[in-house]
């Protein structure tokens, strides 16, 4: 609602002194110009005040206020101006002629004309008497930039034109939205739905809240001892002191929530019995836009409600956008028959944890610790002093200024130490291997090996969180502890899987697909060749060697396979030649070389590839499988290097997202035929394309033929999916 006034080649200045003219010549009108730049003081009048923001206040220059500050009238100021200059608006002045001298000259002699009528007169050093009349025409042209335009033509002829209108509160929302300033829309009070803060919650009491017959699904909010249902006109509000007593409530309706898989622990640990979700907000935003990382309810509100409400109605309005968005954009299968049912399934397996052996925790770490000791102990003999390893700027000294290794990254604060700079430096020194091996113990005993004795319950079982709305593929992650990233590629991290154990009478059954993205990869781009392999229960890379190099499968030596690997992988995830020579350690031009003959041999990746980049620079997106979009922005980027990157984000995230949908789908699927099944065993922990039960000894076999079944039958695809099953008392057993 606010006029804004712009006019080329006129300064912002200028269109402020028009304005300020203008109020003066309107009787009624009074002027206030509030700025932060001393420009604008030679416009102060009877009629017209500055507010000069300073760090500090904002100062009220009145007429008399500044009279009293500088000693000159504002129209004098200028001259002070022509004379002192000013480097930040390029006014170049007299050299050697501060403010100070400037105001005593223009309070002594009245104008820049008095001083240079008078310059015999001036009391001044000679070497400012000579920049006086050297500089008398720069003085003056200083006097010209320094003046405000006072008759700009800005198009307004009166204040009347520029009166504050109504503000856009939906575009100010969007506005916020978009730049995600969430705090000043509540600081604005903006988008406090009326229609819905008009109607006021009825207090029911708990013991009553059964009777009440609601319209499904209902909203459902959930506060420390009080709850709201909204059901699209009932409004209800009941305090409670114990969750237990509204279990039979929560059981007979079904109810629309934010994160129902947080509400089901809440209810859990609150000593209800269950509640029946109908539609959660929180994952239905993460299908809609999977990388906005913000799902709380106020975010939502103000995203697709221009509302930053929070409470049981404005969720009832969420769900129905959500849903019809969820239509609009063709997910609505995503959502209903993978992401809700999932929530659970994540929900029994966050709840049964995985059970460690605190014993064998903690005399691994008592052996890393003393690991760590003898890597230190070597890395300070070949340092010739100790120092703190960890301390990225001693480390750096140590390496670059006294050892003299070669620097390959610089950072704003110096050297850089990091994993990628440390592996490059292998060849150079022992000491580095020493580094990235203690490194590599100090974090698998502080994080793992501590961090996990820290966390244990009184069961000696660790309860991780399976984040359901975090990578933008459709991903899980898991965190506190992160179960996900244990490291098992080297033989430490591998030994550390003993210490994740079944209880007495049980065994840990384990599956892993084989190969799926590469699966994946044959499937999405109906390559004949790579169809075929899978199909004849080839070894992919080996066959991929084949075809690349030209010779036949039995004479594919081991480092040909593994750079077959390499390339099948990198394919995958758009590498270029430089990347793969570095992976490999082969030429750019053999590497290159390389990739052309894959791409030659494989047409139909070849071309799924290119197709796939070009449907996302039109589109602005990839879609897996299942549906599920990952938006690219950087497609749109001005920057060759950033589009780069989301043209391979595009040849990746169809094949990414479709494992991880289909993992997902497992883990629905397994847990419900586990259900049916009767056996005694539950599924306990998924890492990316791995899953494990827990199962009783005399249900081991059963189990392991029903996780392998409802694995590979998770998704029909034009190659068999395969899942690898194994067996032990320890996750280290299972492989």
């Amino acid at each position: 609602g606010i006029t804004v006034i712009e006019k080329e080649g006129y300064e912002a200045d200028d269109t402020l002194g028009t304005l300020s003219k203008m109020a003066e010549n309107e009787s009624e009108t009074a002027g206030y110009i509030l700025t932060g730049d001393r420009d604008s003081l030679q416009l102060i009048s009877e009629k017209t005040r500055v507010l000069l923001a300073t760090n500090s206040e904002v100062v009220d220059f009145t007429l008399e206020a500044f009279k009293e500050k500088y000693g000159v009238t504002p129209e004098q100021f200028i001259d002070v101006k022509a004379l002192m200059g000013d480097s930040s608006d390029n006014i170049p002045g007299v050299r050697g002629v501060g403010e100070k001298t400037a105001l005593k000259l223009i309070s002594e002699f009245g104008s820049l004309d008095g001083v240079y009528e008078n310059l015999s007169s001036v009391k001044a050093s000679a070497k400012v008497l000579e920049n006086l009349a050297a500089d008398k025409e720069s003085a003056y042209l200083s006097k010209a930039l320094a003046t405000i335009d006072r008759s700009a033509p800005i198009g307004v002829d009166s204040l009347s034109e520029i009166a504050i209108g109504e503000r856009d509160d939906n575009a100010l929302i969007s506005l916020f939205n978009e730049l995600e300033f969430a705090s000043f829309t509540e600081r604005l009070s903006l988008g406090k739905n009326e229609s819905r803060k008009a109607l006021d919650a009825v207090a029911i009491p708990a013991d009553a809240l059964c009777a009440e017959v609601l319209s499904e699904p209902a909203a459902l909010i959930l506060h420390e001892n009080s709850l709201e249902v909204f059901d699209g006109k009932k409004y209800i509000k009941t305090d409670f002191e114990s969750l237990s007593e509204l279990s039979d409530f929560f059981t007979a309706h079904s109810f629309i929530v934010c994160d129902s898989k947080k509400m089901m622990h809440e209810l859990s640990d609150g000593g209800a019995s269950g509640v029946n979700f109908a539609f959660d907000v929180m994952l239905a935003a993460y299908v809609i836009s999977p990388t906005d990382g913000n799902y709380d309810m106020p975010h939502l509100t103000q995203a697709y409600l221009h509302d930053m409400s929070d409470g049981a109605l404005a969720l009832y309005a969420l769900a129905g956008a959500l849903q019809k968005r969820l239509k609009d954009d063709g997910l609505d299968s995503l959502y209903y028959d993978i992401e809700q049912p999932l929530a659970s399934v994540l929900f029994s397996m966050e709840k049964l944890g995985f059970r460690v052996d605190k014993e064998g925790l903690s005399d691994f770490s008592a052996m890393l610790s003393e690991a760590s000791d003898k890597y230190l102990e070597q890395i300070y003999g070949i340092a010739g002093h100790t120092f703190n390893v960890n301390s990225t700027k001693q480390l750096a000294t140590v390496l670059f200024e006294e050892l003299k290794l070669p620097v390959f990254k610089k950072t704003k604060s110096g050297y850089s130490t990091d994993a990628e700079v440390l592996e490059k430096l292998r060849p150079y020194a022992p000491i580095v291997d020493l580094i990235l091996s203690y490194r590599q113990v100090a974090k698998l005993k502080s994080t793992y090996a501590d961090g996990l004795l820290a966390v244990a319950d009184e069961n000696s079982r660790v309860h991780s969180s399976f984040n359901q709305t975090v990578t933008a593929t459709g991903r899980l992650s898991s965190t506190e502890p992160n179960l996900q990233n244990i490291p098992i590629r080297t033989p430490l991290g591998h030994e550390m899987r003993k210490c994740f154990v079944a209880p007495e009478g049980y065994v840990l059954v384990d599956a892993d697909y084989s190969q799926i993205e590469l699966r994946l990869l044959a499937h999405i781009s109906a390559d004949p060749i790579m169809i075929d392999a899978f199909k004849n229960g080839e070894d992919i890379h080996a066959s991929t060697a084949s075809q690349v190099f030209g010779i036949p499968q039995s004479e594919v030596t081991p480092e040909l396979r593994k750079r077959a690997k390499a390339i099948n992988f990198g394919i995958v995830y758009g590498m270029g030649g430089f990347s793969l020579a570095n992976d490999i350690g082969v030429s750019k031009k053999e590497a290159d070389a390389y990739i052309a003959g894959y791409k030659a041999k494989y047409q139909g990746v070849s071309e799924y590839l290119s197709a796939i980049i070009e449907s996302a620079y039109r589109n602005g997106y990839v879609t897996t499988m299942f549906g599920r979009r990952r938006y690219i922005p950087e497609l749109t980027s001005s920057k060759a290097s950033m589009r780069n990157f989301g043209e391979r984000v595009a040849m990746n995230s169809p094949i990414q997202g479709s494992a991880a949908d289909i993992i997902k789908i497992a883990m629905i699927n397994v847990s419900r035929a586990l259900e049916k099944s009767g056996l005694d065993a539950r599924l306990i922990l998924q890492v990316h394309d791995e899953l494990i039960l827990e199962v009783a000894e005399k249900d081991a076999s059963a189990s392991a033929v029903l996780l392998k079944r409802e694995m590979e039958s998770a998704a029909s695809l034009l190659v068999p999916l395969s899942a690898e099953v194994s067996s032990g008392k320890t996750w280290y057993d299972c492989k």
